[in-house]
């Protein structure tokens, strides 16, 4: 499964590169806000920064805008993915794009209805928001289960790109299911590595070692 970090923290992003753990970048206005950056700045310098899909996302609601929006970003660089949301409109703009070269991560996907018709717009990514899910009480891991059996019956190219990723099970539950990415904040990420059985350990490693009064270097 590959890994694409939910955030427009370039430090963040460069840390998590080095490790190896960085297949792409996802961003959202939300994420762009945060930042407080311009978003083409921004975006670029992310972009420099990984080989992977970088997620820019559209923020008109209509077609014609969505899309004269959506091909400014791609002049970003070559490994921007654009990102419309699953309406009539980003699906129009999905198809255009699409047919054109660009790579469309289709977002806020909430049902395997949504994620079929993405599917035949041509979208290179349907982003499921497994926790929004969740909040409402309703099981966003049986989704991601529902779209990758209708993906596997008619062998779409589109990935499933789980978003809205929240714990650590989010991660290994889509893993399980075989989702194809996973997109979440550099916390999440860092905390697939933790676990409190290794840190006793590694605690207890540490203080026989001391007793035995030796060193390596």
């Amino acid at each position: 499964m590959k890994f694409f970090v939910d955030t427009a923290d370039v430090e963040a992003i460069a840390e998590l590169n080095d490790y190896g753990m960085v297949d792409g970048v996802t961003t959202n206005p939300s994420i762009i806000m945060k930042s407080g950056r311009d978003i083409m700045e921004v975006t670029k310098e992310i972009c420099d920064l990984v080989d992977g899909p970088v997620s820019a996302e559209v923020v008109s609601m209509d077609f014609e805008t969505m899309l004269a929006e959506g091909r400014k970003l791609a002049e970003i660089a070559e490994n921007i993915c654009v990102k419309v949301p699953l309406t009539w409109a980003g699906l129009q703009t999905c198809k255009a794009l699409s047919d054109s070269g660009t790579k469309v991560n289709v977002t806020l996907c909430f049902s395997a209805n949504q994620a079929l018709i993405a599917a035949k717009a041509g979208a290179s990514f349907i982003s499921p928001f497994v926790g929004r899910l969740d909040d409402i009480n309703i099981d966003g891991m049986e989704l991601i289960e529902d779209i990758r059996s209708i993906y596997d019956n008619y062998d779409f190219n589109t990935e499933i790109l789980v978003a809205s990723i929240r714990t650590v099970n989010h991660m290994k539950e889509a893993a399980i299911i075989g989702a194809d990415v996973a997109t979440a904040p550099p916390a999440v990420i860092k905390k697939l590595a933790q676990h409190p059985l290794t840190d006793a350990g590694l605690a207890a490693f540490e203080a026989d070692w001391a007793k035995t009064g030796q060193k390596i270097l």
